[in-house]
This record gives C-alpha cells, sequence and structure tokens, in this order.
C-alpha cells in the first residue's frame, strides 16, 4: 500500500506540465525565502537603531553564520538530490533511508558549530576589527547564535524534505512562520518592549535561535503528518556509510561553495577595514539587500532541482530541458529587477539602516557599482544549481572557487592598493563576468556528457 500511494504521488513532478510545475513548485519557496529575506533586513534594521556599531558587529558576524547556513544547507541539497532521484527511480526504501541519513548528518553539523561558537568567536571577530564595542558586541551574537543552531539546521533539513517531495507549500509555511516569530521578537528583546528585558544584540540573537526553533518543530509536523512519500524512522538514523557518500558528493561541494564565501566576506572585510568600519557597514548593508534581491531566485532553485533530479532518475529529456531554459529566464528577470532597484534607489534603501551622511556617500557608489553584476548573476546561480541537481556539485564549486577567490579577492585587493575604495566594488562586476564564463562552458559539457545521452 505504501508502495502504491506513493506511486500516485510521483505523478506531480514526473508529469505536470513544467511551467505549471515549476510554477507550483517554486512560487511558494520564492515567497518564503523572500520573507526570510526580509526578516533578515529587518533584524539589522533594529540592530542599527542602537549604533552603527552594533550594526557592523552583525554585519561582521555574517561570514561565519553564512557558513553555519552553508552547512545545513549543503547537507539539505545532497539529501535533496538524492531523495527526488530515488522516487524518480522507484526506491521508496532507500528513498527513506536518505531523509533520515539527512537528519544525522545535521545534527553532527550542529555539534560542530556550537563547539566553534564556544571557542573562536572573539578570535573570529578580532580577524576583522580591532574595535573593542564592535568587537564584543559580534562576541556576543556568533555565541548565541552557534550555540543553539539545533533549530536552524533541523529547520533546514525538515524543509529540503518537503521540497523533495513537491510539498513547498507548507516548506513555506514553516519559514515564513519563523520569519514572522523573529521579526515579532526582535523589537521586543532588543529593545526591552512588553516587558522583555532590554537585551540588545543579544536579543537579535535570541529571536533568530528561536524563530528557527518554532519553524523546526512545524516543519517535523508536516513530515509526518502530510508527506505521504517518505516514512521517518528512528531506527533508520544508524549511519549508513553509502547513503552518507552519496549526500556528501554533492552537499560538500556546496557547502565547500558557502566556505568559499564566507572567506571572502571576511577577506573582504579586512580589505575594507584599511578604509574604515564605515566601509564595513556598507559592505554590510549590501549584503542584507542583496539577499532580498536574490532569495527569490534561491527559491526558485529550490523549486527547480527536485524536479531536474527526479527527471534525471525518471530519465525524461524533454521535461529536464524545459525546467532549465524557464529557470535561467526566470532568474535573469528578477536580477535585472533588482538591478534597476538599486540603480535607483540606493540612497533610500541604505536610509533603512539609520545611515549616517557618510555612509550614504559611501555607500551609494557602492551599491550603483557592484550591482553592475547582476546582469550576469542570475544564469550564474541556477547553472550552479543545475550542476548539483545531476549530482554534479564539483562544477559549482570550481564556478565559486575561480568567482570569489580567484578574481574578485585578488581584484579587490588589487584595487584596493589605488586608495580609492569606489574601485574595490568593480572586483564585483569583474568576477561575475568570469562566473558567467565557467557556468557557459560547463553547462555545455553536462549536456553533452550526460543530457543529450538520456
Amino acid at each position: 500500500m505504501k508502495e502504491k500511494n506513493k506511486e500516485i504521488q510521483e505523478n506531480k513532478m514526473g508529469f505536470m506540465p513544467i511551467p505549471g510545475l515549476l510554477f507550483s513548485m517554486a512560487l511558494p519557496m520564492m515567497v518564503s525565502m523572500l520573507v526570510q529575506a526580509l526578516y533578515n533586513i529587518v533584524d539589522s534594521i533594529f540592530v542599527s537603531m542602537l549604533s552603527e556599531e552594533a550594526f557592523t558587529s552583525v554585519s561582521l558576524a555574517f561570514p561565519m553564520q553564512n557558513l553555519m547556513i552553508g552547512v545545513a544547507a549543503g547537507t539539505g541539497v545532497g539529501m535533496n538530490a538524492l531523495l527526488s532521484k530515488k522516487l524518480g527511480e522507484k526506491e521508496f526504501e532507500t528513498a527513506d533511508r536518505a531523509a533520515m541519513q539527512g537528519v544525522f548528518l545535521s545534527f553532527c553539523g550542529y555539534l560542530i558549530f556550537a563547539l566553534l561558537g564556544l571557542t573562536i568567536s572573539r578570535q573570529f571577530m578580532l580577524g576583522q576589527n580591532q574595535d573593542p564595542v564592535i568587537v564584543e558586541g559580534g562576541v556576543t551574537y556568533l555565541t548565541i547564535v552557534c550555540m543553539l543552531s539545533f533549530g536552524l539546521f533541523g529547520q533546514v533539513i525538515m524543509e529540503r524534505m518537503l521540497q523533495s517531495t513537491g510539498k513547498t507549500f507548507y516548506a513555506m509555511i514553516t519559514q515564513m512562520t519563523g520569519a514572522v516569530i523573529n521579526m515579532i521578537m526582535d523589537p521586543i528583546l532588543i529593545f526591552g518592549l512588553a516587558g522583555a528585558p532590554k537585551l540588545g544584540i543579544a536579543g537579535a540573537a535570541v529571536a533568530t535561535v528561536f524563530g528557527q526553533f518554532v519553524a523546526t518543530c512545524l516543519a517535523v509536523y508536516f513530515n509526518v503528518t502530510r508527506n505521504r512519500e517518505i516514512t521517518l524512522r528512528l531506527s533508520a538514523l544508524k549511519p549508513d556509510p553509502g547513503i552518507i557518500r552519496q549526500i556528501l558528493m554533492v552537499g560538500v561541494p556546496s557547502m565547500i561553495m558557502v566556505a568559499i564565501g564566507s572567506v571572502m566576506t571576511f577577506g573582504m572585510n579586512r580589505i575594507l577595514s584599511r578604509f574604515s568600519s564605515t566601509a564595513q557597514a556598507v559592505f554590510g548593508a549590501y549584503f542584507k539587500l542583496q539577499s532580498f534581491i536574490m532569495m527569490p531566485v534561491f527559491g526558485l532553485n529550490n523549486g527547480m532541482i527536485p524536479i531536474i533530479a527526479y527527471n534525471y532518475g525518471a530519465r525524461k529529456k524533454d521535461r529536464i530541458l524545459q525546467t532549465i531554459k524557464l529557470s535561467i529566464i526566470a532568474a535573469i528577470c528578477i536580477m535585472l529587477v533588482g538591478l534597476m532597484v538599486l540603480q535607483v534607489f540606493p540612497a533610500t534603501l541604505l536610509g533603512l539602516f539609520n545611515a549616517s551622511d557618510k555612509l550614504l556617500s559611501i555607500g551609494v557608489p557602492a551599491l550603483r557599482i557592484i550591482s553592475i553584476s547582476y546582469v550576469f548573476a542570475g544564469f550564474c546561480i541556477v547553472s550552479s544549481s543545475i550542476f548539483q541537481a545531476f549530482g554534479n556539485g564539483i562544477f559549482s564549486m570550481v564556478v565559486s572557487i575561480l568567482r570569489q577567490l580567484v578574481v574578485l579577492l585578488p581584484a579587490a585587493w588589487l584595487f584596493s592598493l589605488s586608495g580609492n575604495l569606489n574601485m574595490v566594488w568593480w572586483s564585483y562586476p569583474l568576477a561575475e563576468l568570469m562566473s558567467l564564463l565557467t557556468c557557459l562552458f560547463f553547462l555545455r559539457r553536462l549536456n553533452r556528457t550526460i543530457i543529450s545521452r538520456l
């Protein structure tokens, strides 16, 4: 009976027309990730009301926090691709084991970051800034979000299970619930409203982890009660080296890509420290705004990956190609809208973070220059997810290394030697152009070696 029910459920990704399927799966994820990005911005807005130093503290904590999110997401990407592929191949028991091995790996990830948060938070902050106020704020924030990151890891892996089987609506509900709780709790805990203690930066961290914990509980409930394609059994938590290896083959390159991004952000903060802490604050503000623009593309990818992986397992070439083309077109359109917004309203956007005149004088040209890279970014982001959907995360990793470590950071350092801060921002369009050329090369190779042979 279980296999019969699963075969009925598989038809959505195997036979539903691609435009409607991609729209139905991606739209909920795009909306929920927009809300996620919004709460990140709201979080920073409230923190910036404390002081520019507080805002800089949270910004400098971002590389470590981003690495933690990347490890959780990488585990989810690996599990997602394997689970969807096995459902397409009708290997339902293996799909169940893949889900639980994803849970096991997520718990291991939590333990690692809890230890890191306890031991290296101060050294991490001192590596980017020597201002004691900024350092103390960052240490407080990092320690809390790392030590209590079980909610983050649980939320990501449980939502990926829902996405793997096309239940993106429920994933949207969990993400939005966590985000809304975070936004409500932020002002209460930061400023001590409604009788709560005034916690400052620590309040922002506590609001974040509490929202993640609630979202985890809700996602577990949806997987148990609504996700009929997967059966979660505690007995399947016993490590399975074969399945773990398959998950990590896709997931580790994704983790490395995020790690590379964290290294790049850390390096950029060190380069910008030669100019001022305000330049670092501008960089942090850009990342918050960038997330709001790029999150819809990431949501699109989350809807796209299981469709490609499922039809790859089912060997349906035409559906794969149609999904790829439609996803690329949609991503390019989203990024062009983002380009126009940052070109026309940079001062207004920076004003959200209580920007001083100095921050505006640095930030307005920065946003306009960096956003030029959006002309190429949509294509590159989708391409990296296409590689992951086919289980070839190495291509994505190579693109990320070339973009961020081989081009962006060295170019930013060389441009900084001019003493002109505006020159540093041009490293972004240059790096994105290199990324575009590399993605085109790998897509042609993927088509020649895998897709055309289906």
